[in-house]
């Protein structure tokens, strides 16, 4: 074909990485996945009875046709309009109020301002080298634009020329199907987790989430009065058995598909359409958190799920957080064709939007090609600062610890010997200005497995702090060890 045998490896990987193949001994063979869904089918099948299979169809996502589609919770269809209004301005200042304070880490409340753009505190992007001059002058630009009707408050599902910016790179980036109408502009991540658990589920509906997990989605979760099931992870991501789906029929499916929160690890392409079949034999909806996909270091970004079938039941939750500067403060909602309508007029009087200017300088910062200029950059800063952070722990740690979830976004894990609890670790590395999360932290409850280790950001800090950094954590672990 003409193609230099690095292309190829390139490609293999890649589809290894997706799921598409797998390599042995033996050499590469195309994965099965027809098979692997349609077990997954007869299965949920069996368990649940509320799916019907179509013959003769080549596409196995097309095998499923779910008796009940995802609705509004009954809370969300049965509030008075006045009272819909009142509640749902408090509940979204509630979500603003959590998504300000609670970004994907544990220890936020209690450490000073500065500690959070220190080594090694997650989920901070490099804010010194965001281009803050040309965003300044979209502002600018904005502003003298605005209009006086754009002062007052806007559309609850905010301004459309943002929707449309979103929906456009979306598609081309992420290969996610959706339109402008249904993508829903939010304060954030935790705003988004806020309103998915109260206007998608009831009090008591139970909650798949991954374990370990993201601690902001559990507080989102148990806010709204939801019942949290946490679900083991293996090799291939979330991997629920027979007894979730039997005894813990879900509501909602919380996952982190892209980059799992905070191990790291990828939804195999297979477990990702077994995991749609679950959620379309319970009714189900899917929250997909791509929290920081966009920074894929090991090949292109992974398509999302949300784009695997059409009409997928997941609801795509998107942030500028981490591609751009948290105080931003918005996020996005990509929500399923059939929910549009619903989630509007829940939305229209109950949160209303503002920050026009904002949101307009955003729009044009995406279609003027800017903000794709600036992932690039910041692709290639993040992946030369890993390469560093994963060199020094090898160095330094090699014998005491294992590296994981380096294919892609702004943090490693680092599962520790035992000997050296990291919640110790972690106090220890603070009295040193050294930011570090525990990794046990994120396990959802006492009962469920718990991992030793550390979670560590590296976009914020400089490569040559790192080394330095990182000896001192070393030391700090062989003190504990001995």
């Amino acid at each position: 074909m003409g193609l230099a045998r690095n292309t190829v490896l390139y490609a293999y990987e890649q589809l290894a990485t997706e799921g598409y193949v797998s390599s042995d001994r033996q050499g590469t063979v195309v994965v099965d996945l027809k098979s692997n869904v349609r077990l997954s089918v007869r299965l949920s099948v069996q368990l649940s009875g509320q799916l019907s299979v179509r013959a003769g169809e080549s596409d196995a996502a097309q095998d499923v046709l779910p008796l009940a589609q995802a609705r509004l919770s009954r809370r969300a269809q049965n509030q008075s309009h006045t009272h819909n209004q009142a509640q749902l301005q408090v509940q979204s200042q509630e979500g603003a109020a959590l998504d300000s304070g609670a970004s994907k880490n544990t220890v936020d409340a209690v450490l000073p301002d500065a500690a959070l753009t220190s080594a090694f505190a997650p989920g901070v992007p490099a804010l010194a080298d965001f281009p803050q001059a040309s965003w300044r002058r979209l502002l600018d630009r904005a502003w003298r634009s605005c209009s006086v009707a754009q002062l007052n408050y806007g559309e609850a599902a905010g301004e459309l020329r943002l929707r449309v910016a979103i929906a456009d790179h979306l598609r081309a980036s992420r290969g996610v199907l959706c339109e402008a109408d249904q993508v829903f502009i939010t304060d954030g991540t935790q705003s988004s987790l806020d309103l998915c658990a109260r206007l998608f589920a009831d009090v008591g509906d139970i909650v798949w989430m991954e374990n370990p997990g993201y601690k902001g989605a559990l507080t989102a979760f148990h806010a709204a009065q939801l019942q949290v099931h946490a679900v083991s992870l293996d090799e291939q991501g979330l991997a629920p058995d027979e007894i979730d789906i039997v005894q813990h029929r879900p509501k909602l499916i919380y996952v982190t598909p892209s980059h799992q929160y905070p191990l790291g690890s990828v939804l195999s392409l297979s477990r990702r359409m077994q995991l749609i079949n679950h959620a379309l034999a319970a009714g189900a909806l899917i929250i997909e958190d791509d929290y920081d996909s966009e920074f894929r270091h090991d090949g292109p970004p992974l398509a999302a799920m949300q784009g695997l079938v059409a009409d997928a039941p997941v609801l795509y939750l998107g942030t500028f957080s981490k591609t751009m500067f948290p105080a931003l403060r918005i996020g996005f909602m990509v929500v399923p064709k059939h929910l549009v309508a619903a989630l509007t007029r829940a939305l229209a009087h109950a949160v209303p939007r503002g920050r026009a200017c904002d949101q307009l300088a955003l729009a044009e910062f995406i279609q003027s090609g800017q903000f794709a200029a600036h992932l690039r950059k910041m692709r290639r800063l993040y992946r030369h600062r890993r390469d560093v952070l994963s060199a020094a722990l090898s160095l330094h740690l090699g014998d005491l610890g294992v590296v994981c979830g380096g294919s892609a976004g702004m943090h490693l894990a680092l599962i520790l010997d035992a000997r050296a609890p990291d919640t110790l670790v972690c106090a220890q590395a603070l009295q040193q200005g050294i930011v570090v999360h525990p990794l046990s932290l994120h396990a959802l409850s006492h009962a469920a497995p718990v991992f030793n280790g550390l979670v560590l950001g590296y976009a914020q800090i400089a490569p040559e702090q790192i080394e330095i950094a990182v000896e001192k954590l070393a030391h700090i672990v062989r003190q504990l060890v001995r």
